[in-house]
């Protein structure tokens, strides 16, 4: 399918005429588990004198997690609109579009290890039509599993709940040869994201005798995070989770990207690219800003101590 780049120049001629620009967003999860990433990403395209509904619009497209299959048809989708970009978030969606096009720019949100997912040829010259941003979750992953043994005494086993499909990713291999090295015993428990199904998770996680629970990476938990984190309290389980929005709802630590940072940080690229830079020309960057973070309140919720040397690593602490 035929698109085009607008050099800076004709942009504002188009503007001029009256150009609504159209901009896909894919997203695997849920519009509500999203909604903090998208409005940072709309208010740092205000700033950069994006107006929706005056010079584009948005068509959002949401898997609701159901799967590769369900992301796939409405990449489809989007392409049949012609849209003039696809902004995704996740390497699920990521990948999706790319498979359903190979003109229309796509700019990834986030997305872990996209060389080894196959988006791009390299970090530094992407090639092709995709480029965006880095969570660095597969690195990150490995860390969390530290951290939780540094902060629960003689732990042995840390459950880690994962999606469909993931079991074979790279995060998972970095995640399984950490265990090992730490001498831990990873108790992988797959589950999907509906209500019952995370119950159940818990309940597995417990029966196993786990002494500490995690997840792999994935932007699609960002919609469950409230009901994750009342799991984590009911069965009194110290968990690390991978986004602060978690800490924000209660949960005991976080440790990961600033992933509102990078969706701000997309907004840019799609900046650049409706001005006419082709996405190839654009590196993926890696995402810089780590954060730490321990909820001393949901610490006393599940009668859990947080070792001294463990809050002084902390980013923030909440007390």
């Amino acid at each position: 399918m035929a698109t085009f780049f607008l050099t800076t120049a004709s942009l504002a001629e188009a503007q001029q005429a009256g150009k609504i620009f159209r901009i896909g967003f894919l997203d695997g999860g849920t519009a509500a588990g999203s909604a903090v990433l998208v409005k940072a990403f709309l208010q740092e395209l205000s700033k950069l004198g994006w107006i929706e509904g005056k010079n584009f619009i948005i068509e959002y497209r949401y898997g609701e997690n159901k799967g590769r299959e369900r992301v796939s048809e409405l990449a489809a989708d989007l392409v049949r609109l012609t849209v003039d970009l696809i902004v995704t978030a996740g390497v699920g969606p990521a990948l999706a579009a790319k498979s359903a096009t190979s003109t229309i720019p796509i700019v990834m949100a986030s997305s872990t290890d996209p060389v080894g997912a196959g988006l791009v040829a390299s970090l530094a010259q992407p090639g092709g039509n995709v480029t965006g941003f880095s969570s660095l979750g597969t690195e990150i992953n490995t860390k969390r599993l530290e951290i939780l043994k540094d902060a629960v005494p003689k732990l042995l086993r840390v459950g880690l709940l994962r999606t469909p499909g993931v079991s074979e990713s790279a995060q998972m291999k970095e995640l399984r040869a950490a265990a090992v090295f730490l001498k831990l015993k990873l108790e992988e428990i797959d589950t999907q994201l509906d209500a019952k199904s995370l119950e159940r998770a818990f309940q597995t996680a417990k029966q196993k005798q786990v002494g500490a629970i995690m997840m792999s990476t994935g932007i699609t938990y960002l919609g469950e995070r409230k009901r994750l984190v009342e799991l984590a309290v009911k069965y009194r389980l110290p968990a690390i989770y991978f986004l602060k929005e978690f800490v924000d709802e209660g949960g005991l630590m976080s440790y990961g990207t600033d992933y509102a940072d990078l969706f701000r940080k997309a907004a840019h690229y799609v900046d650049k690219i409706l001005k006419g830079t082709k996405p190839a020309d654009l590196p993926v960057q890696q995402a810089m800003n780590i954060e730490f973070i321990i909820n001393l309140k949901a610490a006393k919720q599940i009668g859990f101590t947080v070792p001294y040397e463990l809050l002084a690593r902390a980013n923030q602490v909440i007390k």
